[in-house]
């Protein structure tokens, strides 16, 4: 498996993987398996593709997985976000208060289905914290409460919970972890 900072020509395999897990398309019993319920276009891909801040992990040359990881202000044309740092602000994570300027937004996160429990998720993330850690000693992402199986696999790499909330009628996990990892 390689991670790497994602490029133009892996939009079509990161709208394929978004697809086919979309929280809108999945039926009950296929949401146990994990889903990402963000759908993002073209337009905001190229967008976080120019800030560096999409990452792949990649078996045999495919796209098996992304994440997205950005600045709040990036995220701020999803209603959820700006609400979210709204009640972070007022929050501290290992003993620094959380900002829009020392945090940013990581996810969606996507692992295709026959490489979730695999090594392609912890890698993925150490490859994003790497390339961010200089400028963001914080992350922050946001799990649905009904996505155990997201919960798990960031909880196995110690993200910590650090809020819930209520948002469109879902309830909602904030979890943080700093960048600098052990």
């Amino acid at each position: 498996m390689f991670t790497r900072i994602a490029v133009e020509s892996d939009i079509d395999s990161i709208l394929q993987l978004q697809s086919s897990n979309l929280y809108s398309k999945l039926s009950p019993a296929e949401l146990v398996q994990g889903f990402v319920t963000t759908p993002i276009t073209v337009e905001q891909i190229k967008t976080i593709l120019a800030q560096t801040g999409l990452f792949v992990v990649e078996q045999n040359n495919l796209v098996i997985g992304y994440a997205y990881a950005g600045s709040w202000d990036y995220f701020a044309q999803w209603a959820i976000f700006p609400y979210m740092l709204s009640r972070l602000t007022y929050i501290d994570f290992q003993g620094v208060q959380i900002t829009a300027d020392n945090s940013f937004q990581y996810g969606p996160v996507c692992i295709d289905k026959p490489w979730r429990g695999s090594n392609a998720f912890p890698q993925l993330f150490a490859t994003m914290c790497c390339s961010l850690a200089t400028k963001y000693p914080i992350g922050i992402t946001f799990i649905n409460q009904i996505n155990q199986r997201s919960l798990k696999a960031h909880r196995k790499l110690n993200l910590e919970i650090i809020d819930e909330f209520q948002f469109n009628d879902s309830s909602y996990y904030s979890l943080a972890f700093p960048t600098q990892l052990d």
